[in-house]
């Protein structure tokens, strides 16, 4: 799987109508949601704001499109497919139409949508995606330092240091590095 690390941005014009797309990495419906009226907002004249994603929840990948009043299957399924091609995670991606007064047909629609939809994904940079696991830790002060030093070297990140007697730290960590991180963990400090 995949996912996005940088937006991308892109737009066309297909006879008289003007396509703008955004595509971001977006991991809630929460984000889709922020994003997409973030889109609208920037384009307010706009006719139709057709959408796709893919997230991942404890319930598997959840997909989603809306065609957005265009006819059925001809915006939010071509968009939906571009993300299912690469095996996107985690990435949304919002079409907007400024309608031209001609009417393109529904395979015109289609190849717009998603070619408007591969554009913003081909400007956005692509990464490889790594599934995180959530750690806490419970640590000396004196420990700290190296602890750190552990979980960046593991490709992870420190979420949150709470100082009391002892130091309770929580990790992010990629899934495939939690039984080094326990194993390290145990030995090296």
């Amino acid at each position: 799987m995949l996912t996005i690390e940088k937006s991308g941005l892109a737009e066309q014009t297909i006879n008289k109508s003007r396509f703008y797309a955004g595509a971001a990495h977006c991991e809630t419906e929460r984000e889709v949601g922020l994003f997409l009226r973030q889109l609208a907002a920037q384009h307010q004249n706009a006719h139709h704001l057709a959408y796709a994603f893919r997230i991942k929840t404890a319930d598997g990948i959840i997909p989603r499109f809306s065609d957005a009043g265009e006819p059925s299957g001809t915006a939010g399924k071509p968009i939906i497919q571009m993300l299912e091609a690469r095996d996107l995670i985690y990435v949304a991606v919002g079409v907007i139409r400024y309608y031209g007064g001609v009417n393109l047909g529904t395979g015109g629609l289609a190849r717009a949508y998603g070619g408007t939809a591969k554009m913003a994904l081909d400007a956005a940079t692509i990464i490889p995606f790594v599934e995180m696991s959530a750690l806490s830790v419970s640590v000396h002060y004196n420990q700290v330092d190296a602890l750190t030093r552990l979980v960046l070297q593991l490709k992870g990140k420190v979420l949150d240091k709470k100082f009391d007697q002892t130091v309770q730290v929580k990790v992010s960590l990629p899934m495939t590095e939690v039984a080094a991180f326990t194993h390290k963990y145990t030995q090296s400090l």
